[in-house]
């Protein structure tokens, strides 16, 4: 079964060029270093009636945009280690000034999941 690396953070308006141009250079480094798959997402249809809303978890302020990521691994092994390559490599840290993101870093909310159903759709 897969292991799955989820993010859950809220972006400026105005900083989402700046968070996709990061975002991008990460993917890259992720997958070059084994990750499976890599998505960053953009929350689009948060408020659903009846269910606690990604945007009361995120609590985003005017002007924020929910952004929903995750990385796909074969395990928490292979997590683990292709983590290890990552957080060594000196590109993720290029441009990177923690204490200047697009993002407040406090806000995020991060874990990793253990897969326990797969589904997937069969190549044509």
């Amino acid at each position: 079964m897969s292991y799955v690396d989820g993010f859950l953070l809220c972006v400026p308006e105005g900083k989402l060029p700046e968070y996709v141009k990061i975002a991008k250079k990460a993917s890259k480094i992720w997958m070059e270093h084994g990750a499976l798959e890599y998505y960053e997402c953009q929350g689009d249809d948060l408020e659903i009636p009846g269910m606690l809303s990604f945007n009361k978890v995120a609590k985003p302020k005017t002007g924020e945009l929910v952004m929903f990521s995750f990385i796909i691994f074969k395990s928490r092994k292979h997590r683990d280690q292709v983590n290890k390559k990552v957080m060594a490599d000196p590109r993720i840290h290029e441009g990177m000034d923690p204490n200047n993101m697009p993002f407040d870093c406090k806000k995020m909310a991060y874990g990793g999941f253990k897969a326990i159903v797969e589904a997937k759709a069969k190549s044509a």
